[in-house]
């Protein structure tokens, strides 16, 4: 599993980082997305940055998901007890902001873990929400991201494609061996042990199925078909 890990990430150097601030039309509108962070090193020698999320899309929104996660449109922060907050909207942010609370041992946790989207949960415990304490989170949260984290991307078109590598990219790396969280992860502060365990952002697909022939040949040629994209872009 170390091997194809390796592989993988070396794979994917072949790719520029995407570091804030970006222009946003200078991304694709498909692809798979790869999230790595200040002071996270893979475990295969050398420094290179370590894979710390990966991630997809539905059809057409690649940009509008990127965006979600750097909180791009400012007018997202202008929510009340009435409207989803930045972390409502990207999973990735929710993760953060778990580890956040957790590491200062702050009993708000319970209410940030609560799902607002659903109108039964605004409706049960939207009163206990306190709308400052949560923009606090969320300023903090962006200037984490775009501090402190970077990406790559590969185009791939396909929704089915997208879900199907989404799912083994995911187990490939979070069941190498090598690749482990340093001590000062800010995920080892994670409540949830699948982010501590795996050095990832996400608990979903942890243990797929990894990266076959087929899906290598797939990597390696959406990883040719994005350089010549980018060339144009």
């Amino acid at each position: 599993m170390s091997d194809l890990c390796r592989w993988l990430h070396e794979q994917l150097q072949q790719l520029p980082l995407v570091r804030f601030p970006f222009v946003l039309g200078r991304l694709p509108e498909n692809g798979i997305y790869f999230f790595y962070e200040e002071g996270e090193s893979w475990g295969h020698g050398g420094d290179g940055l370590r894979i710390t999320r990966i991630g997809t899309h539905r059809d057409g929104n690649f940009r509008s998901r990127i965006a979600e996660h750097y909180l791009l449109k400012e007018s997202d922060m202008n929510f009340d007890a009435t409207k989803r907050a930045p972390h409502d909207r990207s999973i990735f942010r929710k993760h953060i902001g778990r580890a956040l609370l957790n590491q200062d041992k702050d009993s708000y946790l319970q209410i940030w873990n609560k799902d607002f989207t659903k109108r039964q949960e605004r409706e049960q415990y939207g009163h206990l929400r306190d709308i400052e304490k949560e923009k606090r989170i969320e300023s903090t949260i962006t200037q984490l991201l775009r501090e402190s984290l970077y990406f790559r991307f590969i185009i791939i078109d396909s929704k089915e494609e997208r879900r199907r590598l989404e799912s083994s990219l995911i187990g490939t790396v979070a069941q190498c061996t090598l690749c482990r969280p340093s001590p000062t992860w800010l995920g080892e502060n994670s409540p949830d042990r699948r982010v501590r365990e795996s050095g990832l952002w996400q608990i979903q697909h942890l243990n797929a199925i990894p990266l076959d022939d087929s899906g290598k040949e797939t990597i390696s040629q959406a990883i040719q078909r994005t350089q010549e994209w980018i060339k144009l872009h």
